[in-house]
């Protein structure tokens, strides 16, 4: 039968949700501090709480120091008690005894009671944060339990979310225990638990609500690709098929939209335009702008005011390309990443009657089109009296628009090619090392240095190139005026700027069996010069002859030389020596092979051999003064190895 106390202990995990470890420490630690209160320990002595699991009883052990004589019962003990908890207790030595108080189960109880809570509100904090961070950037179900101007209180099982007002979206109302779902879009630590802040105008709620209502979605067959949206006005969302034969704007508008009409409810009767994806952006932009038909659409990207679409639409379709309040064009900026201009047919038209009629660089065209801008005139006149105008006139207008457009737009890219080429012909002439020079290198004063810093200049090369393409620019700054100027011109033209050091590249040389057999008799002398390779320096007097006559050997054979194809040729001096001693033993296994075969009927002049394997090594002789080849081989008949100098 279970005891009192592991039914207790079992309702607190149940209640508060918490592991059985993490409530016994809170209860060990609460059990530490009513011991300390109540004997008044020092925090220097170290307190250990032991609790039995299955009966609650509770043991006390304090550090205590071992000693002949107890003269101070809390801090001491004899080494006779102190055996009996540790067998290696030493006199002198510190060890934990048991130090239970006769009553400490009812003072501990009344006294841990408000530790053991307190270790419990944290612990049921840290689980509620570990929980719903987890969750951040999920959606959540929770229930309305207050209502105030600045927030509305959404409870959410064991935790509770705030709904700031800026999160709300406008015109929505809300009564307590109204069922609602939330994005989660913050969870913070506090002092009094878990901070969650929830959001309903957040464009990725809006998403989480396609994820579950759209099952085509959910299983990858349609994928988002951008949404834009204005809580309680419009959304938009723009969705690509990754599967040949699946529609992806009917996956998501549902049967008679019943699916769209669902997520529309959940968000106040909010208006969400589904966009199919397009990689042309000129077709993207004409689909975003819907329901508004689109007459043509005219992209510039510029580096400088970014990319730019000129969207031309018919005159009754301005109001709805627009929108309320401008609400659809913003949108469709958003959803596309591009600046939208929007002008109806005849606005386009007399923009491009005026630009034909008084820029001189449009004479050609506006000679070649003469006829047409006459008939463009009369159009656009009629139109302004307000006269019927047929279609084929409005098919007319847009033609000379799209022309006009289009040229305009080949004109500025032309522009920016010109631009980009002087820009390349000035960075040739601008040091290298001007890029990496600061401003403050230059010479130039305090205040212009802190005005061309301020504008993104920040060494004195991206200044020079800026004053050669267009000074105009760098004048236009405020503060920059002609003196300014001048100085700037002065200063960056005149400074020496530092060589840039430029590192040779190592020249990479072909390998292949010919030029390897040229380097080898190259590098590696044979017969007299190889014997001088391998002793270095030393006086040829003082090597014995024995030791001169076993150096000496045959120039290096073709197979030898091809073996060594596949290292690269071109190599440090420092090397040279290495490669001539390994050449040298070549070709002294070559000259011993060649006298082991001698009158043998099976060796043939061209044919390669097998060669017995031998242990190879370089020595220094210090009584020579050179370096010998020294080779190792097992004897026959002996299992030890037995060194054989060369």
């Amino acid at each position: 039968m279970k005891s009192e106390f592991s039914l207790a202990f079992n309702e607190i995990t149940e209640r508060f949700g918490l592991s059985r470890e993490t409530v016994m420490a809170a209860l060990e630690a609460a059990m530490v501090s009513a011991y300390r209160r109540s004997v008044n320990a020092s925090t220097a002595q170290q307190i250990e709480a032991r609790v039995a699991s299955d009966t609650g009883e509770v043991q006390m052990f304090a550090e205590k120091e071992i000693v002949d004589a107890v003269e101070n019962p809390l801090t001491e003990v004899t080494l006779e008690e102190a055996l009996r908890f540790d067998p290696n207790a030493e006199m002198g030595g510190m060890t934990l005894v048991d130090s239970t108080p006769k009553d400490f189960g009812r003072v501990a109880a009344q006294t841990a009671k408000q530790v053991i809570l307190q270790r419990l509100r944290e612990a049921e904090r840290d689980a509620q944060y570990e929980e719903y961070i987890e969750r951040e950037g999920d959606m959540v179900h929770g229930t309305v339990h207050s209502i105030t101007p600045q927030a509305v209180t959404i409870g959410l099982g064991r935790a509770e979310a705030i709904l700031p007002r800026n999160q709300q979206i406008p015109g929505e109302r809300f009564h307590v225990r109204d069922r609602v779902r939330v994005y989660v879009l913050e969870v913070r630590k506090s002092s009094r638990g878990p901070v969650i802040v929830v959001s309903r105008t957040h464009p990725n709620m809006l998403r989480r609500l396609l994820e579950m209502e759209v099952p085509e979605i959910n299983q990858g067959l349609v994928e988002i690709k951008a949404i834009a949206r204005e809580a309680g006005k419009r959304a938009k969302v723009a969705v690509a098929a990754t599967r040949e034969g699946v529609d992806p704007v009917g996956a998501c508008v549902g049967l008679r939209g019943v699916r769209i009409q669902s997520i529309v409810r959940d968000l106040n009767d909010e208006k969400i335009d589904i966009i199919e994806w397009n990689s042309e952006s000129a077709a993207f932009i004409a689909k975003a702008l819907s329901p508004a038909r689109v007459s043509g659409v005219f992209l510039d990207d510029d580096p400088a005011r970014g990319k730019t679409a000129v969207v031309v639409v018919p005159e009754d379709q301005l109001s709805l390309a627009i929108g309320r309040a401008g609400v659809n064009a913003r949108l469709s900026a958003r959803l596309t990443n591009w600046r939208i201009d929007i002008k109806s047919l005849v606005e386009a038209a007399t923009e491009a009657l005026s630009r034909l009629a008084t820029d001189k660089s449009f004479a050609d065209m506006a000679k070649a089109e003469a006829d047409t801008l006459a008939q463009i005139q009369l159009i656009l006149t009629k139109k302004q009296e307000t006269r019927p105008v047929t279609p084929e006139e409005y098919n007319q207008l847009s033609s000379f628009v799209t022309r006009m457009e289009k040229e305009i737009m080949a004109r500025r890219a032309s522009e920016r090619q010109l631009i980009q080429e002087k820009l390349e012909r000035i960075r040739e002439r601008v040091p290298v090392s001007a890029y990496q020079t600061g401003l403050a290198e230059t010479g130039l004063s305090t205040r212009v240095i802190n005005l061309l810093t301020e504008a993104g200049y920040q060494t004195a090369g991206q200044a020079l190139e800026q004053v050669e393409l267009d000074p105009d620019k760098i004048l236009a700054l405020q503060g920059i005026g002609p003196k300014a100027m001048e100085e700037i011109h002065q200063k960056l033209t005149a400074f020496e700027y530092p060589e840039p050091v430029v590192l040779e590249p190592v020249a990479e040389v072909e390998v292949s069996p010919e030029n390897v057999a040229v380097a080898a008799e190259s590098t590696v002398p044979t017969n007299g010069d190889l014997r001088e390779v391998v002793l270095g320096t030393a006086p040829t007097g003082e090597i014995p002859e024995a030791a001169l006559s076993k150096a000496e050997g045959p120039a290096l054979t073709e197979a030898a030389a091809v073996e060594q194809q596949g290292e690269t040729i071109a190599q440090p001096i420092e090397k040279v020596f290495e490669e001539a001693v390994g050449l040298l033993q070549e070709a002294v296994i070559e000259t011993e092979e060649v006298g082991e075969k001698e009158g043998s009927e099976e060796v043939a002049e061209g044919k390669d051999k097998k060669r017995k394997k031998r242990a190879k090594i370089v020595e220094f002789d210090p009584d020579l003064g050179a370096s010998l080849v020294v080779r190792k081989r097992k004897s026959g008949r002996e299992a030890d190895w037995e060194n054989v100098d060369e």
